[in-house]
């Protein structure tokens, strides 16, 4: 009797209910070579991971990829058993015992760090862990951010930055038109945040977050966006790099942040100031202990031996005043329980999806991996579908 019949159907079990985990179940179930059983396991009891828990509140067009995975989770041979975590409620053994596959999809959970001296300090966090309070994460629903404070620092110039930034700068109104946590909301009512910075390492040209994000801080209704003209005059690796890949939406990116640093600020109560080519060096504390400010180093933009442009530190040094510090300098990989990983890239141990034995480094019969685990946090939500296949 052949494996992958409707006499004996294939039985995966997929682990984490995130996108990547969705688009693996929807391509083994929309094979018309294939009969496949699908078990999707997940720590939380509810499905969809980062779309509902990391897509900002007031982005719901990018959350309607649910619709789609709402879809697959009512197919006949699919099933969902959330609140069951590996290695706790589950074995790997005891997957291996009642499946002919398993494929590991359970993102990146966990921030990077920044290395530097304070980074501890009360009132210093994750990114991740505020985007996670203000989406109703439940493992994040009692975290404390001290949103008296009128300045606050987010180290990092990616979507996530971006999304940090701008939920911070919103009125209570335009937050209260969205789908945020409502225990988020009451905390932001209150909050007496007047100016955030976002910072960046490298250029403007260089900077990780889309355009569509950057041109969103432009319609905020309480707060001017300011962008120093000098940090984002072009020098000349830029241009160059930037003329001779035809990059239209790299060129696009400096046009608008041009833009903002000729309008100027234009008197609303908020302020959110991106800044380019500076490094945090060290979290400072203030007299009680908790932060007090931020160190920066000015960089400035070389070449590398591969010709990639990378920021290098100056003699320079500035402090900012403020109260409030989150990094978002990229998500990792946590190791899962009986299943080899790369610490080094935080990652699943694997070659091409195909999961590796640590000694042997051969793959392991029958088991893969997907998405983030698989290859690092890079990517939009729609870049894990390739993933699947």
């Amino acid at each position: 009797m052949s494996l992958g019949t409707a006499a004996r159907p294939l039985r995966v079990a997929v682990i984490g209910a995130g996108p990547a985990g969705f688009y693996v179940a929807e391509h083994l179930l929309r094979r018309a070579d294939l009969v496949a059983e699908v078990d999707m396991f997940d720590r939380l009891p509810t499905p969809y991971g980062l779309v509902r828990a990391g897509v900002a509140p007031d982005h719901q067009k990018i959350k309607a990829v649910t619709g789609a995975f709402d879809k697959v989770a009512a197919h006949p041979r699919f099933r969902f058993f959330g609140g069951v975590e590996l290695g706790k409620d589950v074995s790997v053994g005891d997957l291996r015992e009642h499946y002919h596959q398993i494929v590991y999809a359970t993102g990146a959970q966990t921030d990077r760090r920044m290395g530097i001296p304070g980074e501890d300090l009360p009132g210093s966090h994750p990114a991740t862990e505020f985007v996670a309070w203000y989406n109703g994460h439940p493992d994040y629903r009692d975290c404390q951010f001290d949103l008296s404070q009128e300045r606050v620092a987010v180290v990092g110039v990616g979507n996530v930055a971006v999304d940090v930034a701008r939920i911070l700068c919103r009125t209570p109104e335009e937050l209260a038109r969205t789908d945020i946590a409502e225990h988020a909301l009451q905390a932001l009512r209150h909050s007496r945040v007047k100016e955030v910075y976002l910072l960046g390492r490298r250029g403007a040209a260089q900077a990780a977050f889309t355009n569509p994000e950057i041109k969103e801080l432009g319609e905020l209704e309480a707060a001017d966006v300011v962008v120093l003209p000098e940090e984002v005059e072009l020098d000349f690796l830029s241009r160059d790099i930037l003329e001779k890949s035809n990059d239209r939406a790299g060129v696009k990116k400096v046009q608008i942040l041009q833009a903002y640093a000729r309008r100027g600020a234009a008197g609303k109560p908020r302020r959110l100031t991106l800044r380019f080519l500076v490094s945090p060096v060290a979290v400072l504390a203030n007299g009680v202990g908790a932060v007090g400010g931020i160190r920066l180093v000015r960089n400035r933009l070389v070449a590398s031996a591969a010709g990639a442009i990378q920021a290098q530190a100056t003699d320079q040094l500035e402090e900012l005043p403020v109260g409030l510090v989150f990094r978002s300098v990229g998500y990792r990989g946590v190791p899962l329980s009986g299943v080899p990983f790369d610490d080094k890239w935080g990652v699943v141990l694997n070659e091409k999806g195909r999961v590796l034995d640590p000694d042997t480094k051969q793959p392991l019969a029958g088991e893969y991996t997907a998405g983030w685990i698989k290859r690092g946090p890079t990517g939009v939500i729609g870049t894990n579908k390739p993933d699947a296949g």
